[in-house]
This record gives structure tokens, C-alpha cells and sequence, in this order.
């Protein structure tokens, strides 16, 4: 069996299920993890704020790879160990790729004031741009994407021919994630740069903490965990997760809401 030294692990449908519950077995495994001495590194697409929270209401403030590998930081500190923002032509294209689908994203940038950038009229669901509380600014997203960091874009809850439209356009300018979205309805989408993925800042976590990165397990239910489990030399998945996660997955373990993330203790 491999000897791991680290755990990585996704949040939405893996850690928690769809309505945000942890199972009281998880809470107790991720403690014995960590008794064990393996640290356990949180890897999602949300943002800084929206992981941040929920995890601090459960008592857990881990280091975090945020937007799909664009940050890697300690949330109980704020340290970061890893940043990747999206180039500005490649950041046009992809904004042009959402406007041909009739659609006005939302921007993520990396900047203390602002953490997402909205048109006037944006396309994401009115309870996601609610959730931003005043991290949202509305701004000319032409010269966001010209002039500022941007980290990541996203539509949630929307018209999946329309998204699927824009991931096919998006071609080679960023790293398209369609998927069912289970809290808003509909689909969502989220592009990252070219070259980022959850998996990259994982590397650059154990490059900061001296960790074998042949020594990892992750456990990830979506498409956006592709790389980080082909990466992983344990890769587990939810039973429920998205075909692509089944497919890569030396393991599958029972859903988010029945506690299966516990059985990974198994694993180590």
C-alpha cells in the first residue's frame, strides 16, 4: 500500500452534499487524519470567501487550493503558497466566447477590495450574485480583462446550450467545466486559465510543506477533478460523482450524505 502524505479532497459533493451537510462520520475522519499526521488540503472551484466560510462554521480552517488551481493559500492564515491568473488576451477570448452565447459573466480577480467583476446585466443566477455581498463590483469586463488579475470566470445556473456553447468556444484560451448545477438549477460553467488545474496547486502545496507529491490521495466527485485524480496516486470518488470521476477513480466510496469521504481512513 502507498504511504500518503497528504489528503486532498474537493468540497461540493464530496465533502458535503448538495444542501452543505457534512456527515458527523466525515467530521470524525478528517480528525483522524489529521491525528494520524497527514495534513489535508481542501481543492474546489468556489472562491476564497464561499470556502473560507462554511468550513469555518465546522470548525476547520485548512489550506485551500480556490477557482479550480488559480489560489492556493492558508485559510486560517491567509499565506498563499500559490497563484495563477489567466494572461489578458486569453481572458478577452474567453469573455468573447461567453458574449456570443449571449451571456455576461462573472469575472474573478485577485484584489482585496473587489473579488468578482459583473455586467451591468449579469447571466449568473440572481442568488449567486447575491452571495458575493459586497465582494461584487459592476464594471466595463473589457478592461478587467485587459488591465486586472483575473483569475477565473463562471455562469451558475444556466441554459446548458448555451454554456456547452461557450465551452466549445472557449477552445484553447481556457479550461472549460460544465456541469449539473445542484444548488442554483440549470448548469453551470466555470473557465480557468489554460494551464490551471486543481492538481497544479496541489504540486505547489507540497513544494511549499517539503511533501512527496507521489504520495498523495484525493477524492473528487466532478469533471474539474480529472487532473487532480489522475495525479493522486490513490484517486477515490463519490458513487454518485460524474462519470469522468468514476472513470479515474481506483475507488469508489458511498455519496457525500451517507459519509462515504470517511472511508478513505481505509485508504491511508
Amino acid at each position: 500500500m502507498t504511504t500518503i502524505d497528504l489528503v486532498v479532497t474537493d468540497l461540493d459533493g464530496t465533502l458535503w452534499d448538495a444542501h452543505q451537510v457534512v456527515h458527523p462520520q466525515t467530521l470524525a475522519a478528517w480528525a483522524e487524519v489529521e491525528r494520524r499526521g497527514v495534513p489535508v488540503l481542501v481543492a474546489t472551484g468556489r472562491r476564497v470567501g464561499s470556502t473560507a466560510e462554511p468550513l469555518a462554521e465546522l470548525g476547520l480552517r485548512p489550506p485551500a487550493v480556490c477557482l479550480n488551481g488559480a489560489l492556493g493559500l492558508d485559510l486560517a492564515g491567509g499565506e498563499r503558497f500559490h497563484r495563477a491568473t489567466i494572461a489578458a488576451d486569453d481572458a478577452t477570448a474567453v469573455l468573447a466566447a461567453f458574449r456570443a452565447q449571449g451571456l455576461q459573466p462573472c469575472v474573478y480577480v485577485d484584489r482585496d477590495d473587489v473579488a468578482v467583476y459583473v455586467d451591468a446585466e449579469p447571466s449568473t443566477h440572481p442568488l449567486h450574485l447575491q452571495s458575493f455581498g459586497a465582494a461584487v463590483a459592476v464594471g466595463d469586463l473589457d478592461r478587467v480583462c485587459a488591465a486586472e488579475a483575473v483569475l477565473a470566470f463562471a455562469v451558475l445556473g444556466g441554459d446548458q446550450t448555451q454554456l456547452a456553447g461557450v465551452a466549445t468556444a472557449v477552445a484553447a484560451a481556457g479550461i472549460a467545466h460544465l456541469d449539473v448545477d445542484t444548488y442554483y438549477g440549470g448548469h453551470t460553467l466555470t473557465v480557468s486559465g489554460p494551464a490551471m488545474s486543481k492538481w497544479n496547486g496541489v504540486l505547489a502545496f507540497c513544494a511549499a510543506r517539503s511533501l512527496d507529491p507521489t504520495r498523495v490521495l484525493a477524492i473528487g466527485d466532478g469533471p474539474n477533478d480529472a487532473e487532480l485524480l489522475t495525479g493522486a496516486a490513490v484517486a477515490v470518488a463519490p458513487s454518485n460523482g460524474h462519470p469522468t470521476a468514476l472513470g479515474l477513480a481506483d475507488h469508489h466510496v458511498a455519496p457525500a450524505a451517507d459519509g462515504g469521504w470517511a472511508t478513505i481512513l481505509d485508504l491511508l
